[in-house]
């Protein structure tokens, strides 16, 4: 642990937002090989729904004059990245950018059975400092992975930055249940079965422990609608999904 006195959540943890780049990396690492089947037990396949009503509101064009640029950050396996290009029939170009080298090595495999794997790069990249050209890409999307950035308002910025004028921002991400019933048995289930059944799974209970207490940390959906503004976005929404367990936030740059 260094002297940096700026601290974050890792978990229910606080510890140098220096550091939790690093820690957060080490639980990809552990779970890579099994993310995608694990999000299929935790949600019982339901993200795959939350997935495709995020790429419905994306509605990328089909063909054109010019490339149709997308940046999926945190995008790893490549599952959000598939469906966009799907959508598109293969006009779509997709750089899948994350920070974990297994995760991205996990997207590669993946992407050798799809019916475009031409459209499609994978790019180690930090979603707080990308290596991209400025007014370049026509969406940024991210699906389950804000929460885990350190910095969510660099990262924020940074989307605005590379994002071309009229282009898309889309954050599939957690929220905060508001179902009165639903939010006791989510609670229970994310507590108690959740870091077990990594455990099986993946052999690390702990990653999983980690990931239920950075939902449960990552603000709610106004506050975090105020972040995105902050950054320059302008008509910033969202739209809660099964009771608001996970929330889509869609914004624009103008």
């Amino acid at each position: 642990m260094n002297n940096n006195s700026e601290l974050g959540n890792f978990g229910h943890k606080k510890v140098p937002l220096n550091d939790k780049q690093g820690m957060v990396n080490k639980v990809f690492d552990n779970v890579a090989s099994r993310y995608d089947l694990m999000n299929d037990l935790m949600s019982f396949g339901v993200h795959r729904l939350w997935k495709d009503a995020m790429i419905a509101r994306l509605a990328p064009p089909k063909n054109g004059s010019r490339p149709y640029r997308v940046l999926d950050m945190a995008g790893g396996t490549g599952d959000i990245a598939k469906r966009i290009i799907n959508a598109s029939y293969g006009y779509a170009n997709v750089i899948v950018a994350d920070i974990n080298k297994e995760m991205l090595e996990n997207g590669k495999i993946n992407a050798k059975k799809w019916r475009y794997p031409d459209q499609l790069s994978f790019v180690e990249a930090n979603a707080e400092k990308l290596d991209f050209e400025s007014n370049y890409f026509d969406a940024y999307t991210i699906s389950f992975g804000i929460r885990n950035v350190p910095r969510i308002d660099k990262a924020l910025s940074e989307a605005y930055r590379v994002l071309k004028r009229g282009g898309r921002l889309l954050v599939l991400e957690f929220s905060s249940v508001d179902v009165a019933g639903l939010d006791k048995i989510y609670e229970l289930f994310s507590n108690k079965i959740i870091p077990p059944l990594g455990g099986m799974v993946t052999g690390d209970a702990s990653s999983y422990k980690y990931l239920v207490e950075s939902i449960e940390q990552f603000p709610e959906p106004e506050k975090f609608s105020n972040m995105v503004k902050q950054a320059g976005f302008s008509k910033v929404t969202h739209s809660a999904f099964s009771g608001n367990i996970a929330a889509l936030h869609s914004a624009w740059k103008i």
